[in-house]
């Protein structure tokens, strides 16, 4: 199992307010997802070469 990057008791509380249930392979999808956001902005940042700080321009 790779690293969880979201908060699952947050998501499975924002999902049952809303009258659904979450499977767990949800929360690991939406995981790997985020993980390859924070992968995308990481490389767009180093690519750039000007600053070593993420940003919301970097999403």
């Amino acid at each position: 199992m790779s690293e969880i990057y979201v908060v699952v008791s947050k998501i499975k509380k924002k999902v049952k307010e809303a009258g659904y249930r979450t499977g767990k392979d949800y929360t690991d999808v939406l995981s790997k997802k985020v993980e390859e956001i924070i992968n995308a902005s990481i490389e767009k940042v180093r690519l750039d070469g000007k600053k070593k700080t993420l940003g919301a321009e970097d999403l």
